[in-house]
């Protein structure tokens, strides 16, 4: 692949050397001798940052002289993580950095730990986003993401007596050395207000006004060829302080226009449990979606002066519903600014806008009451109407299947209706949107929806991630597989080779080690290396099924404690994630892993036999700590409820073997790494449904299973909580009467499964070539592959490189 900056393939360490030196010196103000890690890390980050202008710039004018397709990727999350190690890794600037640090005595390592991770998302749907826009860049496909620039992002989570506290993420409290501020590029987005009809056209006299201000950052692709545009918009005032009221005397009030604006970019997905807080979120929303519409109209304009030619050079992705006000406010541009009719600008909108759906859950799907959208966006009520209208005279759609239904906008059937392409993220999510929740508007759009499985970029997840395995995989099949990963399929022809099956059970247990000691560092734990690390980290819901993982571990430990003597294999049991605010049944699944946690682990019987750890505050840094080191992946979601999933693959890539149910893209994996090296359990999504007709399903799964019985009669005890007996009635009588997402249905088959585990980890050999094949079948699952198909099937984009 072509370098677009000579100077990455001819930086010698001296030249590294001076550039580091010089923004020590005159961007960051210090010398040397007085310099902190804070000052060598931003010296460092500059440094890598001006490297990447020059591929950047390039990228731009390549793509305005190409006159080609843009992709404009609009998501409210972009987990990113931290920044400079990942660019540094994609320069080829590892080493010399590395040299020129260790030159000045400092250790790269503290200074990549310095960077704060950006607070830009939650959990999978965020870090999709990034790795999409990384293997965009990869592969020379223009394209910008769309985002929020979040003040504090969703929330830093820790624990206090076992429970989730939410604390303000701080990551701008410092400057972020990676974006362009770029006050030139800022939007008017209007709110509330009133519509009236002038001279036969509708003309919107907003009550409020925000400004969107873009802060650019660039995203460079593998080895520096390509570098697109990540810009995300912050909200300011459009009259910044009001000083009459100031002199008045009226001191806080003057600031209210500030602080009413920034309240729009400062918490990722504010609690919406009040009017309030809905408000707040659907403003967000439109915030996000019109910035990027007035941008990409703009930018359009800069080139071509026919408002028809749109749909040739601009595909718009909605990454789930959050931008589906992209429709209306895209006709509302186009009608109310640009004078085109309304059947004109509602196909150029429908030509270029898509949608990925990322759930099955109906309470995910977005709905908005009417009220509330009419009174925030009323011209967008009007227009959703409109489009409803046609809908419905289009296809005679029953009342259940309109876009606007029992005093409800539904923002799923607004995003399908005005997308060109519908997609689902795994083979199973996609089956089940055509024959579940968009079963109907299937059969009125035919051939709407299609299939993009998920994937994640091989240059973090393994090469930065996991740099020891990274080497086995490079000393084993040669050098590039970053770029062509399929070629991990390779490896299977050393699955005979003792010495490559040795590298790889080193390298997991290297991986191990780091986070033994890290764990022994920061929680004060004595991990065992030499056993088996169980993990599930994500965010923390029912149907994800932490409560049964737990359930297991309870299990485990009461069986440990009858016969203590058995030939038991040692397990550390290791949680991450976080629950929403206002989402009272994780948090309580949260702090009763944290309640057995703390039993276990001070438990004499079961010694290092079994271990719970649960980092607080999971994010991009941890998972990049978490999964290299993993032997067993939990993806134990309730079968027809995930629609992807892509921690799974991480998992795979790192050598981890799947215990896990034929959900999302499990089925995928199972069927690339071969169904003997994937532990498979519970019930199939069609299975599931029928269990679902038994309002008893959950008592009499219970009644079947003494260990569940002996588990949820633990935790009722109070054997967890003994201050507390009471805290977690709910939880158990829930499971007892209730049981949403069949914890209790599939728990036998789960325990089975894992003695399964048990097993096979038993015989070190057969289980690192158990976790070859896993590395071997993972080479599907990059996002290469996945914006490959996006590419051809979806956006009809070229690729510029």
């Amino acid at each position: 692949m072509k370098i677009h900056s000579p100077a990455l393939t001819d930086l010698s360490e001296t030249a590294l050397r001076d550039r580091i030196a010089h923004h020590l010196t005159y961007t960051m103000g210090k010398d040397q001798a007085h310099a902190s890690i804070y000052d060598w890390r931003m010296a460092v980050s500059h440094t890598i940052r001006d490297l990447i202008v020059e591929p950047w710039f390039a990228a731009t004018r390549k793509t305005y002289d190409a006159q080609g397709k843009r992709v404009y990727y609009l998501s409210m999350e972009f987990l990113i993580g931290r920044i400079l190690e990942d660019a540094i890794i994609n320069l080829g600037l590892h080493d010399k950095v590395d040299a020129v640090l260790r030159a000045e005595g400092i250790a790269f390592a503290d200074v990549i730990e310095d960077e704060p991770d950006a607070a830009l998302g939650n959990g999978g749907l965020g870090r999709l986003a990034a790795c999409f826009l990384e293997s965009m860049s990869t592969l020379g496909c223009p394209a910008f993401g769309y985002g929020i620039r979040y003040e504090h992002g969703l929330f830093r989570q820790r624990f206090e007596g076992g429970r989730q506290v939410e604390t303000p993420e701080d990551w701008l409290n410092q400057p972020h050395p990676w974006e362009f501020d770029r006050p030139e590029a800022r939007y008017t987005i209007p709110f509330k207000g009133h519509v009236e009809l002038r001279d036969g056209k509708a003309v919107w006299h907003a009550g409020e006004a925000v400004y969107a201000r873009a802060y650019d950052t660039p995203v460079v692709g593998w080895q520096g060829g390509w570098a697109n545009t990540l810009r995300l918009w912050g909200a300011h005032p459009t009259e910044v302080f009001d000083l009459d009221r100031f002199n008045a005397g009226d001191h806080t009030a003057a600031a209210e226009p500030e602080a009413l604006a920034r309240t729009l970019s400062r918490v990722l997905y504010p609690e919406d449990g009040t009017e309030s807080g809905k408000e707040l979120r659907l403003k967000q929303e439109f915030f996000l979606t019109s910035a990027a519409l007035q941008d990409i109209l703009r930018r359009f304009l800069s080139e071509y002066d026919d408002l028809a030619l749109l749909p040739d050079k601009v595909a718009i992705q909605m990454n789930d519903t959050h931008p589906a006000l992209a429709g209306p406010e895209l006709i509302r541009l186009l009608v109310d600014q640009h004078g085109m009719d309304w059947a004109q600008a509602k196909d150029i909108a429908c030509r270029c806008l898509n949608y990925t759906n990322h759930t099955l859950l109906p309470e995910a799907l977005e709905r908005w009451s009417t009220w509330l959208m009419g009174r925030v966006l009323p011209r967008h009520m009007q227009i959703i109407e409109q489009i409803d209208a046609d809908h419905a005279a289009a296809t005679g759609c029953a009342p259940d299947l309109r876009i606007v239904w029992q005093d409800q906008v539904h923002m799923g059937p607004l995003a399908f209706v005005m997308a060109g392409h519908v997609n689902g993220v795994s083979a199973l999510h996609t089956g089940l949107m055509r024959d579940t929740v968009f079963a109907a508007l299937d059969r009125l759009y035919p051939g709407r929806i299609l299939n993009q499985t998920n994937g994640v970029t091989p240059r973090r997840w393994i090469r930065l991630s996991n740099p020891v395995l990274s080497g086995v995989i490079t000393d084993t099949i040669g050098a590039g597989w970053e770029s062509d990963l399929d070629r991990l399929a390779d490896l299977r022809n050393h699955a005979g080779d003792a010495s490559v099956i040795a590298a790889i059970r080193d390298a997991k247990r290297a991986n191990k080690v780091a986070f033994s000691n890290w764990a022994k560092g920061h929680m004060g734990l004595d991990l065992n290396p030499d056993a088996l690390f169980d993990v599930q980290v994500k965010r923390i819901h029912e149907y994800k099924r932490q409560l049964m993982n737990i359930f297991d571990v309870i299990a485990r430990w009461h069986e440990i404690r009858q016969n203590p003597q058995a030939a038991w294999v040692p397990r550390v049991k290791v949680f991450g994630g976080k629950a929403a605010p206002g989402y009272h049944t994780a948090k309580s699944i949260i702090r009763l892993i944290n309640d057995v946690a703390e039993v276990v682990n001070n438990d004499p019987v079961t010694g290092d036999l079994l271990r719970v750890v649960y980092p607080a505050n999971y994010n991009v840094s941890m998972a990049q700590r978490l999964i290299p080191m993993a032997d067993l992946s939990e993806q134990i979601s309730t079968a027809g409820k995930e629609a992807s999933g892509t921690g799974n693959m991480k998992f795979a890539m790192n050598g981890a073997l799947t215990i896990g149910t034929l959900d999302g893209a499990n089925v995928e994996i199972r069927d690339h790494v071969g169904a003997d090296n994937f532990f498979l359990f519970g019930m199939t999504a069609e299975e599931v449904q029928v269990r679902y007709q038994n309002p008893q399903h959950a008592r009499e799964a219970i009644l079947a299973s003494k260990s569940l019985q002996e588990v949820l009669q633990l935790i009722v005890e109070g054997r967890f909580n003994p201050q507390d007996p009471t805290r977690y009635h709910a939880l158990v009588d829930q499971t007892w009467n209730h049981d949403p997402f069949l914890v209790a249905s599939d728990y036998d088959s789960y325990r089975k499964a894992q003695a399964q585990v048990d097993s096979a980890f038993a015989d070190p050999d057969h289980w690192h070539r158990l976790a070859l094949h896993n590395i071997a079948g993972s080479g599907y699952f990059s996002s290469d592959r996945t914006i490959r198909g996006y590419m051809v099937e979806v956006w009809r984009a070229q690729s510029l490189l």
